[in-house]
């Protein structure tokens, strides 16, 4: 599995496409807003002739979402998120405007949400849903039990971890997602987040200071 990482917003979010020799591509957290970043995305799957069949949130922050609508509308994909973040998409048309966004268009999701336990699965690959709330009520990560990879979102950063402050946010169950869904995963697992470069869980066991 090839994994690419596209930097958008001001909020430097990170965005990533997932694909394999098939060429079927998953496409994760996409933060594209402005028209340039929308093209480069585009760009970049006519470029290695992708054919997206899957779009993911690990959450519904508004970094992470706004590209969704244009995702979602250029490939025929519908929205796949955990239920219990529905109420976190629904709240961002609020207040994007507030936050410089006031082009935000809103998608509406699938209604065969994400689950725990169940598989992502395209071309010759597969990813675990993990269930890993704290940092939001519906926060999910995706785990590729055979390249040792994790999405996780705004779960766990190189050193740090995911904010707690916002609405459904909570300091006790991050750590709580982190200790029993993420510290199980081997140590060589790379993990790739939201947000900064990517860490392994080996690392992040010894040097976070979070998690010490």
């Amino acid at each position: 599995m090839k994994i690419t990482r596209l930097t958008f917003n001001p909020f430097q979010e990170n965005t990533y496409l997932l694909h394999d020799d098939t060429k079927e591509c998953v496409v994760i957290d996409p933060g594209c807003y402005e028209e340039a970043e929308q093209q480069e995305l585009k760009q970049y799957i006519e470029k290695h002739d992708l054919k997206v069949v899957r779009l993911l949130n690990t959450h519904c922050h508004i970094d992470h979402v706004l590209g969704n609508k244009f995702v979602s509308d250029t490939y025929g994909v519908e929205l796949e998120i955990h239920e219990e973040d529905l109420q976190t998409l629904r709240s961002v048309p609020v207040y994007a405007p507030n936050y410089g966004f006031p082009k935000y268009a809103d998608v509406t999701p699938s209604a065969a949400y994400l689950k725990e336990g169940d598989s992502i699965k395209f071309g010759n690959t597969e990813l675990k849903i993990l269930f890993a709330p704290g940092h939001a009520p519906g926060h999910v990560v995706f785990y590729s039990e055979a390249d040792k990879v994790c999405i996780g979102g705004d779960v766990l950063f190189q050193g740090s971890i995911g904010r707690t402050d916002l609405p459904g946010g909570d300091f006790d169950t991050l750590i709580s997602s982190i200790r029993t869904k993420l510290f199980t995963l081997p140590d060589e697992t790379v993990v790739y987040p939201g947000h900064g470069p990517e860490t392994t869980i080996g690392y992040e066991k010894k040097h976070n200071p979070f998690l010490r």
